[in-house]
């Protein structure tokens, strides 16, 4: 009897002392909960309706929570009367390794954080960045996927994007299609140039504003070069690339207008 008096005094003396503080942390812990709650929606509320990546909102919103959550346990630790000043430490040192480990990760995440909010490119766009030409398909948060014209699929890591230079094509909503045609020096330069710009005028994918240019570029060896530059819309590039060549030989074709080509001249030394 007098064993179990001792552990009922016992037992009342750690309600006394530590109840409060138990019951302070629950407390704590549930409303520290629905609090990081409302703070993850209205963090993404916010993120929506700017028009974030989703996979970005998905990590960012992984990112708050655990910060909050962290936080919320270090502080219900600290209720109990726990000594949380090593425990700290040995978190900041954790993330330290962490961040060291992940240095170059770290990097291509900021990469895309600055894309999200500067959008120098979108889903869509055709681009040219860090020696690879082609369409965006997807803006992860590690890196960016394009789809280049013969369709392979080019991975940028999102720290050399956003710290590199970057060519948006689509930007603009029109490009120019830079092609040369060369005829013979005997052709009758004023002729042949208005041949080509007909041919330009043409074709309905070659946009009127800005307008089609037809210019001698160059008086080469055996041709004179035409500079031949329509306007387009960039998903009309390569129909009016292909197009404007085949067009152009077609048509000089028919005005009879010499396209020259290499010569080779055989001399042979009779013994």
């Amino acid at each position: 009897m007098e064993q179990a008096e001792v552990w009922i005094d016992k037992g009342i003396e750690f309600a006394v002392n530590y109840g409060p503080k138990v019951i302070g942390a629950i407390l704590i812990y549930i409303i520290g909960s629905w609090v990081i709650k409302k703070i993850v929606k209205v963090v993404q509320k916010g993120m929506t309706s700017q028009e974030y990546d989703k996979s970005l909102q998905k990590f960012l919103l992984s990112l708050v929570k655990w910060a909050l959550t962290i936080f919320l346990i270090i502080t219900v630790i600290s209720t109990l009367g726990v000594e949380t000043t090593s425990f700290a430490a040995i978190i900041a040192a954790a993330g330290l390794a962490i961040g060291l480990a992940l240095q170059g990760s770290l990097s291509n995440f900021a990469g895309g954080v600055l894309i999200i909010i500067f959008k120098p490119y979108k889903i869509g766009d055709l681009i040219e960045a860090q020696g690879a030409l082609g369409s965006v398909k997807e803006i992860e948060i590690f890196t960016t996927k394009l789809i280049t014209p013969d369709n392979k699929l080019a991975i940028i890591p999102n720290g050399a994007m956003a710290n590199g230079n970057i060519i948006n094509y689509t930007a603009e909503g029109k490009m120019r299609v830079d092609t040369t045609i060369g005829v013979g020096y005997g052709e009758d330069i004023k002729t042949a140039k208005e041949v080509l710009l007909n041919v330009l005028l043409a074709d309905p994918k070659v946009l009127k504003d800005p307008a089609p240019s037809v210019n001698v570029s160059e008086l080469a060896d055996s041709s004179v070069n035409f500079a031949v530059r329509p306007f387009c819309k960039p998903e009309d590039y390569w129909d009016v690339y292909f197009g404007t060549l085949e067009n152009c030989k077609l048509a000089l074709d028919k005005a009879g207008i010499e396209i020259p080509y290499p010569h080779q001249v055989e001399i042979q030394k009779k013994g």
